[in-house]
């Protein structure tokens, strides 16, 4: 996307077409990940040093409410940014949590009814999983039908990745302690 395709989207949504709103949405639009908020300052601050976490983190905020941008929350990690003209779904890993563009099909909307008082903005699939580097290493556990993974035979359900490998939580000396 060039410099004026940009500028033209954020004024058709309302948005000032400020040197560090244009330099996040320039990252965005050719970055081809999902990047956190973290990563999107770092990228940008090295090619202009101007800008703030909190002018970054509010751009961010401006961009994904004018729908320019799309927040991807990754339960337990920080939340992802995608630019992505074009309409699709995502996969999550489980493992290293990274996220993945999926072909766009049409999903049906919820009945009318079934949603009470609500009223639907958007909808979208998150698929979940183990990604294609996690799985081949992971090729011992097979993913069992009630949904989550069976481990030298035993079924467990999928866990969080410092959970998955210990296969119990870690006790520290911060952490509490049950006798």
């Amino acid at each position: 996307m060039d410099a004026e395709t940009i500028q033209r989207s954020l004024e058709e949504s309302g948005l000032r077409c400020t040197p560090q709103r244009y330099a996040v949405m320039a990252f965005l639009m050719e970055c081809n990940r999902h990047p956190t908020a973290a990563e999107i300052f770092e990228a940008v601050n090295r090619v202009d040093p101007r800008s703030s976490r909190a002018t970054t983190y509010n751009n961010l905020r401006d961009l994904t409410q004018a729908g320019l941008v799309r927040e991807v929350a990754v339960e337990g990690r920080a939340a992802r940014f995608d630019a992505k003209g074009m309409r699709h779904h995502h996969f999550i890993c489980d493992r290293c949590g990274s996220v993945e563009d999926i072909e766009w099909y049409d999903v049906p909307r919820p009945a009318s009814g079934s949603l009470g008082k609500r009223v639907l903005r958007q909808h979208e699939l998150i698929f979940r999983g183990l990604c294609t580097k996690c799985a081949p290493r992971h090729a011992s556990r097979q993913v069992s039908k009630a949904g989550g993974y069976r481990m030298n035979g035993a079924h467990q359900q999928a866990r969080p990745p410092a959970m998955a490998r210990a296969g119990k939580p870690r006790r520290g000396r911060n952490s509490p302690q049950f006798f």
